[in-house]
C-alpha cells in the first residue's frame, strides 16, 4: 500500500448546512447533498464519512459544554463555514461561525484535533461555502 504521506491532497469545496438541536445540544455541521458512509467517533464528536472518503459533517454533542456557551446563543448562528483537513494522520476540524448575542455579532474559531485512526482516509481539504 502506498504511503499516505506521499499522496497528494484531495480537495472538496461545496455548499454546507448546519442545524442546532436544543433539546438534546446536538450542533450539526454538514456538506450539502453528499451523504455519509460511515462515521468516526471521538470524546463528544461524531465525523460524518461519505463513499469518497471525504470528511462530510461533524455532530458536536453537548455542543454548549464543548464550546463553553448558552444553548440559547447556538440558536442564533447567522454565518459560518466548517473547514477540515487530513493530513499527516490528523483530522483538523475548524468552525468559524458568528454568534448573535443581543443584537451583537460575535466571532468564534474553535479548532478540533484528533488523531486520524482510520487507515481508509487519505490526505484531503474540505471548506464549505
Amino acid at each position: 500500500m502506498a504511503d499516505p504521506k506521499d499522496m497528494k491532497s484531495r480537495h472538496l469545496e461545496a455548499e454546507g448546512e448546519m442545524n442546532y438541536d436544543f433539546v438534546n445540544d446536538i450542533l450539526f455541521f454538514k456538506i450539502k447533498d453528499r451523504e455519509y458512509d460511515f462515521s468516526i467517533e471521538f470524546q463528544n464528536m461524531v465525523i460524518d464519512i461519505d463513499e469518497e472518503k471525504f470528511i462530510v459533517g461533524i455532530q458536536i454533542f453537548d455542543a454548549s459544554k464543548f464550546l463553553r456557551m448558552s444553548k440559547v446563543n447556538l440558536r442564533e448562528i447567522p454565518n459560518w463555514r466548517f473547514n477540515a483537513k487530513l493530513e499527516n494522520n490528523t483530522i483538523e476540524i475548524r468552525l468559524d461561525y458568528q454568534l448573535k448575542i443581543r443584537n451583537m455579532i460575535f466571532e468564534k474559531n474553535p479548532i478540533i484535533i484528533q488523531e486520524n485512526k482510520s487507515e481508509s482516509l487519505r490526505p484531503q481539504v474540505v471548506q464549505t461555502i
